[in-house]
């Protein structure tokens, strides 16, 4: 075959409806990836905005005491992405004495 042949056969493929041309195999697992990804990405990310809520609501809990939160607790209570700790801490925020207390 020679080369404007070639060149008019690919463009033929490429322009027609069924590209980009995939096997069955591709067919069936392209895509399963990205959407396990999305997937896991919101389950982080929804995770992720409970512990920033339940840090909020444990600082909301202080302040409305009138604690003046000290940088470093404050940094400490933002920094915890463990949301079982967050909620650990909330019921002492609303009784706790001393922030000290409420750490350990």
């Amino acid at each position: 075959m020679a080369a404007p042949e070639i060149q008019r056969l690919m463009e033929g493929i490429m322009t027609s409806t069924d590209w980009p041309v995939h096997s069955p195999f591709a067919r069936e697992h392209y895509g399963r990836g990205l959407e396990e990804g999305r997937i896991k990405g919101r389950a982080e990310g929804r995770t992720a905005g409970k512990a920033e809520e339940a840090a909020r609501m444990v600082l909301l809990v202080l302040t409305a005491r009138g604690f003046d939160i000290p940088e470093d607790a404050r940094a400490r209570i933002t920094s915890c992405t463990d949301l079982d700790h967050l909620e650990t801490w909330l019921t002492p925020a609303a009784t706790t004495q001393t922030l000290h207390d409420l750490f350990s």
